[in-house]
């Protein structure tokens, strides 16, 4: 057997100890249908007892697939990790992969192009989370020909896709706001590549305004001048939003961001302002996060379930990576709703008459 300090024991050291071929050995590991079964037993117990492992990059060559799908994300790496979103919906993702034997990739933009980290990685499959058409390297990820499913982006008719009634919540959020009595209000919405042309784009951000809108709009309360901002869906994306927005002299009585992250800063920039929530200004998020709940005070937030969307996701392309036949992309839309608690209530003054100090 090895010794301490021999190195690395090889797949000729393992032919060697058990008395067969290279072949042997790896048809043990690879295919052991080809082996008598006390022959792939005995080579195994050979190997372990020695401490070999077969090298990754073989077996997936021989096997012709790794065993790993990839998230992958347009926004940089900084970005998506700050927002805990990410971690629920990865929570699904993982608890649908690992059961079946498969691991996971985190595939963000290298030197900001998001085809050429797809180039480098080894997946058999990737979940795309808000990859939306507007991206400028669309058509070059779509020609890798990986199995895809499409998270909070528009379908593709070649790809499942997996996406929440974004517009629904988005007005369930807004009309909450105008049936309190708000008619001020800001919305902080996630930036993105479309950001700056919304009309006519088909992505989250596009569709949560839309909803917004159609609310305020059957009101009489359209968004005026001002009244809509954006950043990084982050903690500090949303409180330089917010604070933006207040330098530029608006003086809204209630918010709908479009994450709780950002609505998290909000409430951060409304401590720095000396505003009261929900007393001066009401704040409703977007994912209803557990964290929203231990806020100060608890967010009122739009409810989508997070890690059923990455568990969904991950079957679907799991299904797609097997190829079955009939195999035909699906199109799954999740529910979202409203869930009410301490950071919104009725107006109780206008902020353009009060002189407010900020903190150090």
């Amino acid at each position: 057997m090895a010794q301490a300090g021999a190195g690395r024991p090889r797949i000729a050291d393992v032919a060697r100890e058990a008395g067969v071929s290279k072949a042997a050995v790896s048809f043990a590991f690879n295919n052991p249908d080809r082996l008598h079964p006390e022959t792939a037993d005995r080579i195994r117990n050979v190997a372990a007892a020695m401490g070999y492992r077969p090298h990754p990059v073989a077996r997936m060559l021989n096997e012709r697939r790794t065993s790993t799908i990839g998230v992958l994300t347009p926004q940089p790496l900084s970005q998506v990790l700050a927002n805990p979103f990410f971690s629920l919906f990865a929570a699904g993702v993982g608890a649908v992969t690992e059961e079946c034997g498969y691991g996971v990739l985190l595939i963000s933009p290298l030197r900001g192009s998001l085809a050429g980290a797809l180039d480098r990685a080894t997946v058999d499959g990737v979940v795309a989370l808000g990859l939306d058409e507007s991206h400028p390297e669309v058509e070059s990820i779509r020609k890798a020909n990986l199995p895809m499913v499409l998270v909070d982006a528009p379908a593709w008719p070649e790809h499942s896709s997996v996406e929440v009634d974004d517009e629904a919540g988005a007005r369930l959020a807004a009309e909450h706001l105008l049936a309190l009595g708000h008619r001020q209000v800001l919305v902080v919405g996630v930036e993105g590549p479309t950001v700056a042309s919304r009309e006519g784009v088909e992505n989250v951000t596009a569709r949560r305004l839309r909803g917004y809108q159609a609310a305020l709009e059957a009101k009489g309360a359209p968004l005026g001048p001002g009244a809509w901002v954006v950043g990084p869906a982050t903690f500090e994306g949303g409180e330089a939003a917010f604070l933006r927005a207040w330098e530029d002299g608006f003086r809204p009585t209630a918010v709908l961001a479009m994450s709780d992250a950002m609505a998290i800063g909000v409430l951060q920039a409304a401590r720095h302002l000396r505003l009261r929530v929900p007393d001066d200004l009401s704040v409703v998020g977007f994912d209803d996060l557990p964290l929203g709940r231990v806020t100060d005070p608890p967010l009122t937030s739009v409810h989508q379930p997070v890690v059923r969307k990455g568990e969904e996701a991950a079957r679907l392309l799991l299904d797609a990576i097997a190829g079955k036949p009939g195999w035909n992309a699906d199109h799954r839309m999740l529910r979202t709703r409203l869930v009410v608690r301490g950071s919104t209530a009725a107006p109780r003054q206008q902020h353009q008459n009060r002189e407010v100090h900020t903190t150090d």
